[in-house]
Order: structure tokens, then C-alpha cells, then sequence
């Protein structure tokens, strides 16, 4: 009985803690950019939903933005092709665009699937819907890599629609050639900072397969827990960012600079990782926080 009762206090516990989190964010626009392991292990896929869930519940306003990139490369190679890319970017022909939006479509809609099975009313588009996301062709270096885009204009219209009759956008990186109007992929980190920045977001989670920013990439030790925007900027400058964390800095960054709040880089191979870093004193993973945030927002008394 002794035994029972400690655990239940436990939980009393962390519903307490909780709570103030609770009654910041409600009513809050937050973005969740979903990727990495998350997506393609079922169990934590299954966790993350059950987060965004539970934060819709609590009166947070998530809206999420997937990629699919591992699942396109299967079904490219599946065709007959090789995936390529240049400087991370994904050469896309008009075959691989085709392939592209088959598997983010078949992505998101499952995703909606998840959302339903856990109570919560989800409605599934691409940045093609509603001309939510418009875009120019992006050149890798100066080379032309078909048909990959970057964002030029958000249009909230269908978004905020969406929100206000109490379902969760669940976003595909898919948008609309500004002057061709045809299908464009986008990388989903660029477009999650697009629509975060455009719809006035709170807060910005990436979900990845690291732990977050590291001032020593070799050393695990040396995680950061939160960084201003000029400590961000100088550790771009050291050279330290590498590989895929260079451009997502740079993403966090530029989310900041046009309104967003705080941007969390989390280990989606955590199981509740949202709910570790949005609703604990401690937290987990980087946080990148604007000049008018708190050094220690976490630390509530």
C-alpha cells in the first residue's frame, strides 16, 4: 500500500509541475517539424502522437509539418532510380516529384490516422492546399536540381481555418511554383520555420536523431541546453555545426528573427520527448531563444 501510494504522489507530482506550463501555452500556436526515427519506428511514432494529443487536450494550438525523406529514397529506388543529392538537397525530376508526393501524401495521411485514434479531430494537406505555401526554385550552389523549392509566401488562410474549428493541421512539404504552379518539394525544416514564422508561433520543435547541439560534436558531454542568438550565430561561425546541424541553426535563427518565440531541437528517439521538454523544469535537448525570452524560462519555482 505504501508502495502504491509513493507512486501515486509521483504523479501527483508531475501534474503539478506541469502546470504552469499548462496555463502559459494555452491557447498557443506551436510547431512540431516531425522527423527522423520518430517517423519510422511505430512505437515512437505512436508516442509523439499521443504528445501532440495530450498538448492539443491541454489547450495548445500544434500544428505539425512532416518530412518522409527516408520513405521517398525506399520508393525511388523502388522505381528504378538512385536518389542523388547535392549539398543535402534532394535532385528531384519530374519522376521524383511524382514519387515525392505520393509517399508524403500516404506520410500525412497516416498521420491523420494516428491523430483520430487518439481523439483528437486532424485534417491532412500539403502547402498545395489553399496556395498555403508558394515557392521559387532553389539551386543548389548554382545548379539546377529540378523541382525543389523554397518558400517565398505563406498563406495562413487555411491553417488558422483549420485551428478554429479545433483540428490539427498536419502539414506535407509539398508548395506551389509561383509562376508555374506546379509541385515543388520543400525541405520540411524550411518548411516548418516558414509556416511557424508566418502563423506566429510560440514555439518551434524539430524532432532529429541527435540530442540536440553539441559544443564538441565528439564529445556527448558537451550538450547545450539553451543558446541566445548571438551565442547561435558565433557557434556557426566556429565551425563546430556540422553536417545536417549547420543549416538547421541557421533555421532556428531565421525562426527567431521573424517572431517565434523559443525553437527546441529534440531527440525524437525519446520516447514523450515533447512532453520532457514543454511540460519539466528541467527539459531536455537545445533550446534557441529569442533576445526577450528568460535565460532560464524552464525554471519555474
Amino acid at each position: 500500500m505504501a508502495d502504491n501510494m509513493e507512486m501515486w504522489l509521483q504523479k501527483a507530482e508531475v501534474l503539478i509541475e506541469a502546470l504552469p506550463y499548462i496555463r502559459e501555452f494555452n491557447g498557443k500556436k506551436i510547431v512540431v517539424k516531425y522527423g527522423g526515427s520518430a517517423m519510422t519506428d511505430s512505437h515512437l511514432k505512436k508516442s509523439v502522437i499521443k504528445d501532440v494529443a495530450l498538448l492539443k487536450l491541454v489547450g495548445f494550438k500544434p500544428i505539425i509539418v512532416h518530412g518522409g525523406g527516408k520513405e521517398i529514397s525506399k520508393w525511388v529506388r523502388m522505381s528504378g532510380q538512385e536518389p542523388e543529392f547535392i549539398n543535402g538537397l534532394r535532385v528531384t525530376d519530374e519522376k521524383t516529384m511524382e514519387v515525392a508526393e505520393m509517399v508524403l501524401n500516404k506520410v500525412n495521411k497516416g498521420l491523420v490516422q494516428y491523430m483520430e485514434s487518439n481523439g483528437v479531430r486532424a485534417a491532412g494537406i500539403s502547402g498545395k492546399d489553399g496556395a498555403t505555401l508558394m515557392v521559387q526554385k532553389k539551386l543548389a550552389g548554382n545548379k539546377d536540381i529540378g523541382y525543389v523549392g523554397e518558400v517565398t509566401k505563406v498563406d495562413t488562410e487555411l491553417i488558422d481555418t483549420l485551428i478554429e474549428k479545433d483540428f490539427v493541421p498536419v502539414i506535407c512539404p509539398i508548395g506551389l511554383g509561383e509562376e508555374d504552379f506546379k509541385s515543388y518539394n520543400i525541405n520540411a525544416d524550411d518548411a516548418a520555420c516558414a509556416i511557424a514564422s508566418a502563423v506566429g508561433a510560440e514555439k518551434l520543435a524539430f524532432l532529429s536523431d541527435i540530442e540536440g547541439v553539441y559544443r564538441d560534436p565528439l564529445d556527448p558531454t558537451s550538450l547545450i541546453s539553451e543558446l541566445t542568438i548571438p551565442e547561435a550565430e558565433d557557434f556557426l561561425a566556429s565551425g563546430n555545426a556540422g553536417g545536417g546541424m549547420l543549416p538547421k541553426i541557421q533555421n532556428c535563427i531565421s525562426a527567431i528573427k521573424s517572431g517565434v518565440s523559443r525553437v527546441h531541437i529534440l531527440d525524437g528517439r525519446i520516447e514523450h520527448c515533447l512532453l520532457l521538454e514543454f511540460f519539466t523544469n528541467k527539459g531536455i535537448g537545445t533550446a534557441i531563444i529569442g533576445d526577450n525570452e528568460s535565460r532560464y524560462y524552464n525554471e519555474h519555482e
